[in-house]
């Protein structure tokens, strides 16, 4: 019951700071005429920023923090929790689809691919960046 309450815990503030970034993104890169002016922000922030977060939170508790406390409970509130409720692969997943329909098929491929690129390298830059450093 304590796991799932640090999840839930954690998710509900992972929730808010996604929320949270995106009011403060909606009016990020709009210039009249300019092609990303649909393009979802907030989203992608999120969803890069907390790939590099989980790389360096996996980093370190993999790595310095291994055996100074429990870290199969940080995992569940700082990896699933907070950094699970701040990412969105289901609003991810419907801007992709809401582009297409609308047939702006260049937007979705770039939006699809940086997306899953720069997310699996920003973990990836996550845990170089502590496994080089500490």
């Amino acid at each position: 019951m304590t796991n799932l309450l640090l999840v839930m815990l954690g998710g509900a503030f992972g929730s808010a700071c996604r929320y949270w970034l995106g009011l403060a993104s909606a009016g990020w890169w709009r210039h009249e005429g300019w092609p990303l002016n649909e393009w979802p922000v907030g989203t992608f922030l999120a969803n890069v920023i907390g790939g590099l977060l989980m790389g360096v939170l996996m980093g370190l508790l993999l790595g310095p923090l291994k055996d100074l406390f429990d870290t199969e409970r940080a995992r569940l509130l700082l990896g699933i929790g907070v950094l699970g409720g701040f990412t969105t692969f289901s609003s991810f997943s419907l801007e992709a689809v809401q582009m297409l329909e609308r047939r702006a098929y260049g937007l979705a491929a770039s939006y699809i691919t940086l997306s899953a690129l720069l997310s699996i390298a920003a973990v990836m830059a996550g845990l170089f960046l502590i496994r080089k450093f500490s």
